[in-house]
């Protein structure tokens, strides 16, 4: 876990062939609108007299998908233990340390990640590619940096492409950081287990990728284990600037960072529980976004705030006895991950950690001192609660995956001086959207509280219900019920957008 949110300048190489593929699907046509159709909203509760009489279910009403539940149950803490042990084996993984001893150091750390992915590709068909994508970091030398010479840094990248053609080009990311630190980050010789910051992370996106690769889904998933994260978030910097240059389309991203302790510096002990931070206001907001935000609010309604509450709303479903804690925060006080430099770039991103952190077993060195041991070691993991946290990225991303994407082009008409509420929204490319949902909540709630289907349909006029006293969002629902995450409107005029040809409802 970096101590600085900084991003570092550094040189940026080519994109590697299999990420150059990859980025060559954002190309796609998406598919026109439909045709205008008949208005359905008797079917839809459109004539809805008052915000009283609106039909609505809580956004948990879904039902669990038995595909995703065998997925969780197969995540195995076995095997993130064995991951973890494994690369405290390394000695050392920090991003200056020796590079080609097959026993020592991040070089011997990164082969051995990029073989057990590959491992895993043999049983994905073919769809699954995994490359070492590496570039060469630019001396910043101390006192200003954390890297005093030129030093090759290489993220480990599995991507399982997605199989539908309107989707394969929608790209969600989880990560993990393979390197680790003493009390210096630029000590490469010091012993520097780094079992919880972060092999426990990098061995959550291990165990999600072993299950996750023998399925077929909609999007594309990129799990990746990424170096320099302790030298200025530097590996996921370079992913996000490649992707944000080629243009893909990364609708979201994970990063999974001391994820592997249950019992807190303050001595309490919390095996069901997960942080999951979320920015409110992007980090890329422009000033004509910025005057808007002020004007009608949206400043908990980012993209990563709706991706943080997705991710709750799907672990709620599928793990009863494990809670997902949203904190409405970019990260820590005076700490940074994986994630900044995605919303940095305008991707949607969150980080989950564990709920109570033990300063004990963090960038320290190995030593004994009043009795109090000192340092990142195995022995301080719980590994049954890392395979929880795999289980949340998991259900949450194999949702996002075989789900829509978010609608595009929400707008709320801001002109029209009414007690109703005008939304709009562009069609979906995906040939199996049956229709779409209109979630809202009070102005005071941190979470979606109501829902109602509206149908196939690209406008809905909610009766009654003040677009003053209420936020609003629209998703898109699949025909096996698949629900994207929300999208918020922003301001529009102007007249309701075409109506598509009806679809058939999903299944709920």
């Amino acid at each position: 876990m970096s101590n600085t949110h900084g991003t570092a300048r550094r040189a940026l190489c080519a994109a590697p062939l299999a990420l150059a593929a990859l980025v060559a699907l954002v190309a796609f046509q998406l598919a026109p609108a439909a045709s205008r159709a008949q208005d359905d909203r008797a079917k839809n509760g459109d004539r809805a007299k008052d915000a009283g009489s609106v039909q609505s279910v809580a956004p948990g009403a879904p039902r669990r998908n038995s595909e995703v539940a065998r997925m969780l149950s197969e995540i195995d803490a076995r095997n993130v233990e064995r991951t973890v042990r494994k690369l405290v084996s390394f000695g050392t993984r920090n991003t200056l340390s020796v590079q080609d001893n097959p026993a020592r150091g991040i070089g011997a750390a990164r082969d051995w990640l990029y073989s057990e992915f590959q491992q895993i590709a043999l049983g994905a068909g073919g769809r699954m590619t995994v490359e070492k994508q590496s570039y060469t970091q630019a001396a910043q030398p101390p006192p200003r940096g954390r890297v005093p010479k030129d030093t090759v840094v290489t993220n480990v990248v599995a991507t399982l492409r997605g199989t539908q053609a309107q989707s394969a080009a929608r790209v969600y990311v989880v990560s993990g950081h393979y390197d680790s630190m003493c009390t210096s980050p630029t000590d490469a010789e010091c012993d520097a287990p780094g079992a919880n910051d972060d092999a426990s992370g990098t061995a959550a996106v291990l165990e999600m990728a072993r299950v996750m690769a023998k399925r077929q889904f909609d999007a594309t998933i990129v799990f990746m284990a990424v170096a320099g994260e302790e030298q200025s978030l530097l590996g996921s910097t370079h992913f996000a600037e490649v992707a944000k240059k080629a243009g893909m389309n990364i609708e979201g991203m994970f990063t999974n960072d001391i994820v592997g302790n249950t019992t807190g510096g303050n001595g309490v002990r919390d095996r069901k529980t997960l942080r999951v931070f979320s920015e409110g206001v992007p980090s890329n907001e422009t000033e004509e976004e910025a005057r808007t935000r002020r004007s009608v609010g949206g400043e908990n309604d980012s993209p990563s705030r709706q991706l943080a509450r997705f991710i709750k709303e799907t672990s709620d479903l599928y793990l009863k006895d494990f809670q997902v804690k949203l904190f409405y925060r970019r990260d820590r006080y005076g700490r940074g991950g994986d994630h900044i430099p995605f919303l940095e770039r305008g991707y949607a991103a969150v980080r989950f950690t564990e709920p109570n952190e033990d300063y004990t077993h963090q960038h320290q060195n190995v030593r004994t001192e009043n009795g109090v041991v000192y340092g990142d070691l195995p022995e301080f993991v719980d590994f049954e609660y890392v395979a929880d946290v795999a289980r949340v990225n998991c259900a949450a991303l194999a949702s996002l995956a075989s789900a829509p994407a978010r609608p595009k082009g929400v707008g709320i008409n801001t002109r029209r001086l009414s007690v109703d509420t005008d939304l709009q929204w562009e069609a979906n490319a995906e040939p199996d959207v049956a229709g779409y949902e209109i979630v809202w909540r009070d102005t005071v709630s941190p979470v979606w509280t109501n829902s109602q289907w509206v149908g196939s349909v690209l406008s809905h006029t909610a009766k009654g219900m003040s677009k003053d006293n209420y936020f609003f969002g629209v998703r898109a629902v699949d025909r096996e019920g698949n629900r994207s995450p929300a999208s918020y409107p922003r301001p529009v005029s102007g007249q309701p957008r075409p109506q598509p040809s009806p679809q058939r409802t999903p299944e709920h």
